[in-house]
């Protein structure tokens, strides 16, 4: 008999189909975490603050209170003080005041006022789910078509106004478009520390930026100011640094979990990418009433980057498919079926949700919440599996067919939900869940966002590594076009989710406001992670030092 003729055992058969898979499983060779167990041993001087500190924030929070609620205040002194606010990151604290107030200011219509003042009105009221026209701006055009404003200050107030843009308002595509210019041109004669602020802005307006690194980038833009509030400035310094000791607990707490589940000696394949995880929820809920949230949402977009890791590089076709199904089932039953590693992977995903549901969800009888939690991530499996299918089969989707999938995929729709379920009474409603569980246009622009810009950032990686074509490949098959052209087909498609977005936030509306902030923050966290490059997986430089200004360095007071 050939050696080409023996049969092996079945045994022997089953081993060397298992080496072989082993041989031909995929690798993206990620880098290692930059974090590790930094933030075990890492906190802040603020972690163990006295009385006196708390005493004193809250001393300085009544104070701002009283500033906000001043009745002798006349209308564009109460817009910059609410701007202010805002912007410094605070707002969260005064919610309920500065939705009375701006209710008064939005009830006396459109100001006779110049064009700072129209953009501070105009972004302010908006930013807030206002429903105002920007025919404001209109009015305040000369005779030359431009606008009269020459100076810093003015161009880039104009210039974050205009991304607040929705379809339609030519005026602001032509306010966007001259402000950018001279912005441009003035930038060499601009002083420190407006010149960097300015800098940043082109290259990521406020609105589309994560808000609490806005708020750190603000501050000291806003203590050069000659006109700042100084009892603002010291609050928002303080509680900047209050916070930030809450979410350093936070870090630690998640980062002992993960330490446990050991995934970087276990799953080697995946990236470990816990802080930078946390950094993403960060961005979509900072303040301390979604401490809770924070902890669940970090432990779940955490094993979601791992599932999309397993699904895109390791998972064999076979085994795929006993992962989806065991998803599906959602019992601890199901783990027999899988591998080991994916045992590992499964598992913890079951008792992340168990813990949330006797942490949170049973304490506060809203069992029904677990529902729309799990089929909102069976929703992403199945996504993922789809995905798998395509790539495994060579089957290769029409750019409809990719986009239709992919906005699934993204993560989007169901951190979207698990968002909404962490922010509790009154908002995670039965009424609210359906809805986002439906994925609905300011979901779905959400997700668009995040898929269209991933694709752009990482289509040539992709394409290298192997991997199943990207947005951008569809488009250039599908219609005929160049690489340059779908590139740019792409950013306009994602100007338009944008302008959905702007569209959706604003009232009247069905649902409250901060039910739709969560798919607002997540499609600013997007462009934030993937400004220029893909800063999640390439997680130095930029992401790392902007998670150092969150996470470990305090602000000065």
């Amino acid at each position: 008999m050939s050696p080409a003729q023996v049969v092996l055992p079945v045994s022997a058969q089953t081993q060397k189909a298992a080496a072989s898979e082993e041989a031909n499983r995929r690798s993206a060779g990620y880098h290692p975490s930059f974090w590790g167990e930094f933030f075990l041993t890492h906190s802040s001087e603020y972690a163990k603050s006295d009385a006196t500190v708390q005493r004193k924030h809250e001393e300085l929070q009544q104070q701002v209170r009283r500033m906000i609620l001043d009745a002798a205040a006349d209308t564009s002194k109460k817009l910059e003080l609410i701007d202010a606010t805002l912007r410094l990151g605070v707002g969260y604290r005064f919610e309920a005041e500065i939705e009375s107030e701006l209710e008064k200011i939005h009830s006396q219509g459109a100001p006779d006022c110049d064009l700072y003042t129209a953009c501070i009105w105009f972004r302010v009221l908006r930013g807030q789910g206002f429903a105002v026209s920007a025919d404001v701006f209109t009015k305040l055009k000369n005779k030359n078509g431009g606008f009269d404003a020459n100076d810093a200050r003015t161009l880039l107030c104009l210039y974050e106004t205009t991304h607040l843009r929705i379809r339609g308002e030519q005026v602001l595509e032509e306010a966007l478009d001259f402000s950018t210019k001279q912005l441009e041109a003035l930038l060499p004669a601009v002083s420190s520390p407006l010149a960097q602020y300015v800098k940043n802005s082109l290259e990521l307006p406020c609105h589309k930026g994560m808000q609490r690194l806005e708020a750190r980038q603000y501050i000291p833009i806003y203590e050069a100011d000659s006109t700042k509030n100084d009892t603002l400035l010291h609050f928002a310094k303080l509680d900047f640094n209050l916070l930030q000791a809450l979410h350093q607990s936070e870090i630690r707490e998640i980062t002992r979990w993960w330490k446990d589940l050991d995934f970087k000696t276990r799953l080697s394949y995946a990236r470990d990418r816990l802080v930078e995880c946390y950094f993403w929820i960060l961005g979509v809920q900072y303040g301390p009433q979604y401490s809770m949230s924070r902890v669940f949402l970090t432990k779940v977009i955490t094993l979601a980057s791992v599932f999309d890791d397993t699904y895109d590089i390791y998972g064999t076709f076979d085994e795929l498919k006993l992962l989806t199904a065991a998803v599906d089932r959602w019992e601890p039953e199901a783990t027999e079926s899988l591998p080991r590693y994916m045992q590992i992977l499964y598992g913890a995903l079951l008792e992340v949700f168990e813990e949330y549901k006797d942490k949170l969800i049973n304490a506060e009888g809203r069992d029904y919440c677990l529902y729309y939690g799990k089929e909102a991530m069976k929703g992403l499996v199945r996504s993922y599996h789809t995905e798998a299918v395509s790539f495994h089969t060579g089957y290769v989707q029409n750019f409809e067919e990719y986009l239709d999938n992919s906005a699934v995929s993204s993560g989007y729709p169901m951190l979207t939900v698990e968002a909404l379920i962490g922010m509790g009474a009154p908002y995670a409603t039965k009424e609210a869940l359906d809805w986002a569980l439906k994925v609905p246009r300011i979901i779905k622009a959400s997700s668009d966002i995040c898929r269209l810009v991933d694709d752009l950032r990482t289509y040539k990686v992709e394409e290298e590594r192997g991997d199943a074509p990207s947005g951008v490949h569809c488009y250039m098959r599908d219609y005929n076009v160049s690489e340059e052209e779908a590139c740019e087909k792409i950013k306009e498609m994602i100007d338009l989710a944008w302008k959905s977005i702007n569209e959706e936030i604003q009232k009247p509306n069905h649902l409250p406001l901060p039910v739709l902030l969560p798919a607002l923050n997540f499609a600013r966290m997007m462009e934030v992670l993937y400004q220029n490059i893909d800063g999640y997986t390439n997680s130095g430089g930029r992401t790392k030092e902007r998670i150092t200004s969150l996470l470990v360095d305090h602000v000065t007071i």
